[in-house]
């Protein structure tokens, strides 16, 4: 009798955390994806000539930070849209090389600041609490020296497999897998 109700005991135990599984999968199946926001972010040529303000985040789809910080930059974006630009640049791309190398973009995620006339004047690197971020848009917004700037957080490792062409006859990036 007793292994009976310890079997059963085993078995809804079981069950409560097949299904606290199951539902945690599908909780992250909704979460707010790096793809999603880098689809409807402002594209970089418009945000440097449209007179406002800008964010501009450098991120890979494998970096835990910015994936870790994706739900609370979605829900700033979703509050500061109509006032600023968010621009997002995966740094997988080599398109984006240039920028990597203008702001110098050694670890990720890496944000820049840039005033309404698209001159950079701040950038913080890794991960930043949604309260950090918010209190140096709304800095920015005011034209006033951002707060929390030189914070550094956590970061993922970034190395690029694009090397520059130094033949300066040739003006392209080439892969090294190439």
């Amino acid at each position: 009798m007793l292994n009976s109700i310890r079997n059963l005991v085993v078995a809804l135990v079981a069950i409560v955390l097949g299904i606290a599984l199951f539902l945690g999968i599908q909780s992250q199946g909704s979460a707010v994806s790096l793809e999603s926001q880098a689809k409807a972010s402002t594209p970089l040529t418009l945000a440097l000539n449209n007179q406002k303000p800008s964010l501009v985040e450098f991120y890979a789809d494998w970096c835990s930070s910015c994936q870790a910080m994706a739900a609370d930059l979605a829900e700033i974006k979703a509050e500061y849209h109509d006032s600023m630009n968010f621009v997002m640049l995966n740094v997988d791309n080599s398109q984006w090389l240039p920028e990597v190398l203008r702001y110098r973009v050694d670890g990720i995620p890496h944000f820049v600041f840039l005033n309404s006339e698209g001159k950079a004047i701040a950038q913080s690197i890794g991960e930043q609490p949604k309260p950090i971020i918010k209190a140096n848009l709304d800095a920015l917004l005011a034209n006033n020296s951002l707060p929390y700037a030189a914070k550094t957080g956590k970061t993922s490792d970034f190395t690029t497999s694009l090397k520059v062409n130094n033949d300066p006859r040739s003006h392209s990036v080439q892969s090294q897998r190439s």
